[in-house]
C-alpha cells in the first residue's frame, strides 16, 4: 500500500513538471493598432518590465529619408526593399535593462528562425558607398536606467506579403528575459486608394 501511495505521488509529481515544460508559457498581451487614416498596423507588447513597439513603414517613407540625406539611388531602393519598422523601446521596470539587436530573431512561417540585421552591418555595408549617416537605425546594444527609452528602425528581409514572428531578448540586471511578437507584417508597397 505505501508504494501504492509513493508511486501515485511520483506519478503526480512527473505530470506537474511535464505539463510545465510543455504548457505555452503565458506571454505578454500584444495589442494591435490599426491607424484609421494610413490602414497601417503598429504592434505593441510590454512584458516583465520591457516594453517594444513595432510600427509599419511604407517603402516611399524609407526612400524618402535616405533620399534626402543624399544616399546612392541603389542604396535607397536597398534600404527601401527591406521590411522596415519604426521601433521604439521602453524600460518600464525599476530595474538596469540591456538589450542586444544580435540577439534577435525573426521566425518565418515555415518554422526557421533568421538573424535581425544590425545597425553595424547596415553601417559597414553603406560605408563601402560612401555612406556615412547613421542615426535612423536601431542601435545594436541599449542600456536603459529607469525609464529610459530608444527608437529607430529595425529591418527584416522579407517579401511585402510574408508574416512572421519577432523573437526578441532582454536583460533586467543581468537576468535574461525573452518574448515574442506574432504574426507581424510587413508594411504593403503603398497605401490603398481610399474608396
Amino acid at each position: 500500500m505505501r508504494i501504492m501511495k509513493l508511486s501515485n505521488k511520483f506519478l503526480i509529481l512527473v505530470g506537474i513538471i511535464i505539463s510545465s515544460v510543455i504548457a505555452p508559457v503565458n506571454s505578454a498581451e500584444v495589442k494591435i493598432h490599426k491607424n484609421e487614416v494610413s490602414g497601417l498596423l503598429t504592434w505593441t507588447s510590454e512584458d516583465k518590465g520591457f516594453q517594444i513597439e513595432l510600427i509599419q513603414l511604407l517603402p516611399d517613407f524609407i526612400r524618402a529619408i535616405y533620399a534626402k540625406h543624399n544616399f546612392p539611388s541603389d542604396e535607397v531602393e536597398r534600404a527601401a526593399s527591406y521590411c522596415m519598422f519604426g521601433t521604439i523601446l521602453k524600460n518600464t521596470s525599476q530595474q538596469h535593462l540591456s538589450y542586444r539587436v544580435e540577439n534577435w530573431r525573426y521566425r518565418t512561417k515555415d518554422g526557421i528562425e533568421h538573424a535581425v540585421k544590425t545597425k553595424t552591418q547596415w553601417l559597414n555595408e553603406w560605408r563601402k558607398s560612401g555612406i556615412i549617416f547613421s542615426w535612423t537605425l536601431l542601435p545594436d546594444v541599449g542600456e536603459f536606467a529607469v525609464g529610459d527609452w530608444q527608437q529607430g528602425f529595425t529591418t527584416i528581409k522579407l517579401a511585402r506579403n510574408d508574416e512572421f514572428d519577432l523573437i526578441y531578448k532582454w536583460s533586467l540586471d543581468g537576468v535574461e528575459h525573452s518574448g515574442v511578437l506574432p504574426n507581424l507584417k510587413c508594411a504593403p508597397e503603398s497605401l490603398a486608394e481610399p474608396s
